[in-house]
């Protein structure tokens, strides 16, 4: 499946149906009188949230929607029918922006989750309407409204309560694939992953959490560096960050330090966002040569955070690891007290 998380569209609401100018032509109605209807509303637009979808990919190449207009009014005050609304699905996630200004306009996280986006033009008015005392034949009526016309960006980022991070080729794809039935490509060269992988893992008590493998990043990535921007907005909805490190690495307080810098130059709260550090592929250090507790112990004192030490290939530490996970979660959802001042 092609990962579309990016997309520039332009909308356009129905224009309303013109106002028309008639007048009673009937046998026993001697005076007559106006007799035009008012034209219909144009349809508007809405972008509703499907938990269906997965991706912007039926942004790619459809770029322009476009409501129905309403119809113009009738003789014998006979309103024209309105056009019908232009209902845009979208995957649970997608944040609406205004193109020419950035603005914020909606975020779309809940099923079935609506927005309503522009605004169908109103009718324009039949002469009937202008029907008085002074003007008792008006022979004039008003055209519809043109409806809202709005240049969106779109993005997507990824509904997960556990974000898993690192360097390429730290084990990520690895890990979520032990973890839960996701099989995301695997390869030992960095950068397997270009898309960002969700899994569900099955918690104790028999409900899930999604975890998102997010794609590598690189020094830099905050300034748009290797996978940039592509790799971070996917962890800005993230609760938990699983901060992943190859053991076998030369320098495992670097690799740290480097996503640790990168989070922190992306802000959005990505730094004091609750993280667990795992040392991964410990299957494949030398322990004669490696001290691994001594490395734990030094992550630790840098990150206030607990650091497990692991090898996702072959199951070892997982457990303890997600126990740890499962306590962060369940306590974020605990209701923090109120104090309450006299």
């Amino acid at each position: 499946m092609q990962f579309i998380d990016q997309a520039k569209i332009e909308v356009e609401a129905g224009k309303g149906g013109d106002g028309i100018v008639a007048f009673r032509r009937e046998k026993y109605v001697p005076t007559g009188g106006p007799s035009g209807g008012n034209g219909g509303r144009g349809g508007s637009v809405f972008f509703v949230a499907d938990e269906n979808l997965q991706t912007l990919l039926d942004f790619r190449y459809n770029h322009r929607f476009q409501a129905e207009k309403g119809t113009r009014g009738g003789p014998n005050n006979c309103t024209g029918a309105g056009g019908k609304d232009l209902i845009i699905e979208v995957p649970c996630g997608t944040t609406i922006y205004d193109a020419e200004t950035g603005e914020l306009l909606g975020d779309l996280t809940e099923p079935k989750q609506t927005l309503l986006i522009a605004q169908g033009g109103k009718g324009g008015l039949g002469n009937q309407h202008f029907l008085s005392n002074r003007n008792r034949a008006p022979e004039y009526a008003l055209p519809g409204l043109p409806g809202e016309i709005k240049q969106l960006r779109l993005e997507l980022k990824l509904l997960a309560e556990v974000g898993i991070i690192g360097l390429p080729n730290a084990g990520k794809s690895t890990l979520i694939s032990s973890l839960s039935a996701a099989r995301p490509k695997i390869a030992d060269y960095p950068f397997t992953t270009l898309i960002p992988n969700l899994g569900v893992v099955r918690k104790p008590t028999g409900d899930g959490t999604v975890f998102a493998d997010i794609p590598g990043l690189i020094e830099g990535a905050a300034h748009g560096a290797g996978l940039g921007h592509d790799f971070l907005r996917h962890i800005e909805r993230t609760r938990v960050l699983l901060h992943l490190i190859d053991a076998t690495s030369d320098d495992v307080v670097r690799d740290y330090n480097t996503i640790k810098e990168e989070l922190k130059a992306y802000g959005r709260g990505l730094a004091e966002r609750p993280q667990v550090l795992a040392l991964n592929k410990i299957d494949a250090v030398d322990r004669e040569t490696v001290d691994l507790e001594a490395l734990a112990t030094q992550l630790n004192h840098l990150s206030y955070a607990p650091v497990f030490v692991i090898s996702a290939v072959t199951r070892t530490g997982l457990e303890p690891m997600l126990q740890e996970i499962w306590g962060i979660l369940d306590q974020m959802k605990v209701p923090q007290e109120v104090e309450v001042f006299s």
